[in-house]
Order: structure tokens, then C-alpha cells, then sequence
């Protein structure tokens, strides 16, 4: 499998950069800012390719997109220039890490906390995940609660488009075993914009580290 990972400095990225080199032969093309610099870890690395781009150099990401399998955006801040890549590249699986409250489907407590930190939703995040959902590709929105690192902790649960928003946490760990089982089964979860929280913080008014 080849995998393009857009935004490749990132931690959630990182994670999951080693994991898949470490259980996988899965070849990697790494994208980011200064890539051969912040990534220099990998540069001999066989399964991997470093480029260095910026996401508006829209065609930079089609020609990264030759022959990838899958894209993997590590943020949903410019998504255009990439829609318009894949659509370009025939590119059609893409899996995207975005947050929640996108619908204003976070209620009770937490989604009185989660206002207070984020606001309401502009509208440019929901033209966003409009041009998301009517792109015509094989996407996964992930809509991820609070995020916080612990080292084992891979236990999530996930919500559907048009069911509450239930968690306020959950370990960039388990974003990341989430996004491998994704891989693995191949037909889960296509066109589907995924709440993702940890079991057990369903009743929580704020993250435990606030």
C-alpha cells in the first residue's frame, strides 16, 4: 500500500508514521513544510519519500498523489487545493482529521465548555465539510474530541453524523488505531463524517487535563 501523509510533522502523524513502518510495509510519501528538515529522521528510510510543500501549492499535491492508495490530512484548515488534487490525481480514498462541534451536534455540559473554548462554528468549516461530503471521494471525516498523549491508551468509541456528540477526550494514540483499522478494513466508514471519543468520558463537563 502507498499512503501520502499531508501535514507529516504533526504528532498524530508522527504516530502514526511509526507505527505503520514498524507493522507494515506500507511505503510512505511524507509531506510538510521543511519536510527534509523536520523529518530527517526518516530520509533513509527505504519505504519513505520526504517533499516539502505548503497545501495551497495545489499542483505540488497532485503530483505527490501519483500512485497513492490512500491520503491522509493531518488538518482540515485548507481543504480545497487537496479536494482538487485527488479529484485531478484519481486519487480517491482520503481520511481526515478535523475536530467536533462542525454540525453544533455537542451538547449538556460539555458542549457549554466547548463553546466557551472554541466558539460557534464559522462558516468557512462548514463550506468545508460540505466540499467534503460532495466531493465524490472515499472520504472519513474524523470529528475528534479533546486530545491529549498517553502511551498505551488506544480504547475509542465513535458516533455517526447526526447522533449527539458524546466525550470530551481521547489520546492521539487511539486516533491513530483508529485511523490503522480504517486501513485494514477498507469498506468502513467511507463518506462518513466519525465522531471520535474515549470510552468511559461520556459524562464529562471538560477534559480531565483542564
Amino acid at each position: 500500500m502507498n499512503i501520502l501523509i499531508l501535514g507529516a510533522a504533526g504528532q498524530i502523524s508522527q504516530q502514526l508514521t511509526t507505527r505503520l513502518l514498524n507493522e507494515t510495509d506500507t511505503n510512505l510519501t511524507l509531506f510538510a513544510r521543511n519536510a527534509e528538515k523536520r523529518l530527517s529522521m526518516y530520509k533513509n528510510n527505504n519505504h519513505v519519500r520526504l517533499i516539502s510543500g505548503e497545501f495551497e501549492n495545489e499542483l505540488l499535491l497532485a503530483e505527490s498523489m501519483k500512485d497513492q492508495d490512500v491520503v491522509y490530512v493531518n488538518s482540515d484548515r485548507n481543504m480545497q487545493p487537496i479536494l482538487s488534487a485527488m479529484k485531478k490525481s484519481g486519487v480517491k480514498r482520503v481520511i481526515i482529521a478535523g475536530a467536533l462541534s462542525i454540525y453544533d451536534e455537542v451538547g449538556g455540559a460539555f458542549g457549554k465548555w466547548n463553546r466557551s473554548m472554541m466558539g460557534t462554528t464559522p462558516d468557512s468549516r462548514k463550506q468545508m465539510i460540505s466540499d467534503v461530503e460532495n466531493s465524490g471521494l472515499d472520504y472519513t471525516y474524523m470529528r475528534m474530541t479533546w486530545l491529549y498523549n498517553q502511551k498505551g491508551n488506544v480504547d475509542y468509541a465513535t458516533t455517526q453524523k447526526g447522533e449527539p456528540f458524546v466525550g470530551a477526550q481521547v489520546t492521539r494514540e487511539a486516533i491513530v488505531q483508529y485511523i490503522l483499522d480504517l486501513l485494514a478494513d477498507p469498506k468502513r466508514d467511507l463518506q462518513a463524517s466519525v465522531g471520535i471519543y474515549e470510552p468511559g468520558t461520556e459524562n464529562m463537563s471538560k477534559p480531565s487535563f483542564y
